[in-house]
């Protein structure tokens, strides 16, 4: 027979065993709604846009060939930030970067030179020009006039 005082110990470390299971199980309970209710509060990373992205964003409406109306100022905006235009029969007459800040255009060529433009519309002010967007349909290259909206 077992004497008294060992089945004592047993049931008392049976016991604490128990309640040691029991608190292990409500603590990692609590743990666990506490993170479900807190998800949505940590912050989640971001992408952060780089100043050359927002640039990019700002110009992607403006990308394209740009003529005078008499044709023979050709300024195509490329989408890595970069223009060529052409004078005349002279093909990349002048090429540089540009940045578009709103409908406000600033430009670099690559000797150094900088100018500035303007958006109204459909058209680009600049350096003393006017510039039609040229828009390329099946029969001929056409220019938009300012009243079309893309």
């Amino acid at each position: 027979m077992v004497p008294v005082s060992h089945c004592a110990i047993f049931e008392v470390t049976k016991s604490s065993t128990m309640a040691v299971n029991y608190l292990t199980i409500i603590v990692s309970f609590i743990i666990l709604l506490t993170m479900a209710g807190t998800a949505s509060l940590v912050p989640q990373p971001q992408i952060q846009k780089t100043a050359k992205t927002q640039l990019m964003e700002q110009s992607i409406k403006y990308l394209g060939m740009w003529v005078t109306a008499d044709g023979y100022i050709r300024q195509e905006l490329l989408p890595n930030g970069r223009y060529d235009e052409a004078r005349g029969t002279k093909k990349s007459a002048y090429t540089g970067r540009y940045e578009v800040s709103g409908d406000h255009i600033k430009y670099r060529d690559d000797t150094g030179f900088t100018a500035t433009g303007d958006f109204k519309g459909n058209i680009l002010y600049h350096g003393g020009y006017v510039f039609y967007r040229e828009v390329p349909t099946k029969e001929k290259k056409q220019l938009i006039p300012d009243t079309y909206q893309l």
